[in-house]
């Protein structure tokens, strides 16, 4: 991060991913403030979106890192999702040359699921919504990490 154009550690706009075979969910962060924002969800096919559904979100945020979830059991164990989720993580990386990290993503989905009924019960649990609310949810999660 010498390149004199990147924002620093913790000043970084960040965009997480939650991986899915069938949807990708997205979420924009900030580091400074530790927050996200659900962006919604891309469709993917076997675990591979269509690259033009993502690029949009890549060129509105312009973002200095991204972040994909890493479904582990929850032993911490890999699982057959982890290693797709290693591997869309370094085609993310080779389609838009932009730093990739992973984080943990261990109950991600039923904490998702618990925030949006919170918010709104069960009409608000639509996939989508789950996979954008799941992303902020490995966004946060990065973020407290960094700073743990």
């Amino acid at each position: 991060m010498s390149n004199n154009e990147k924002a620093a550690p913790g000043q970084r706009t960040v965009i997480g991913f939650d991986f899915g075979t069938r949807s990708i969910g997205l979420a924009v962060g900030q580091e400074m403030t530790g927050t996200a924002s659900s962006l919604g969800a891309v469709k993917a096919r076997d675990g591979i979106p269509d690259w033009q559904d993502i690029a949009p979100y890549i060129e509105q945020w312009q973002p200095d890192l991204l972040v994909v979830g890493l479904p582990l059991n929850m032993d911490g164990t890999n699982q057959d999702l982890t290693f797709r989720a290693k591997k869309f993580a370094n085609r993310l990386h080779n389609q838009f040359r932009l730093p990739v990290e992973t984080q943990d993503e261990r109950l991600t989905t039923a904490d998702a699921k618990a925030r949006l009924f919170e918010q709104g019960g069960y009409r608000s649990l639509a996939k989508d919504k789950v996979d954008g609310m799941s992303a902020i949810i490995i966004l946060e999660s990065f973020f407290e990490a960094q700073w743990g």
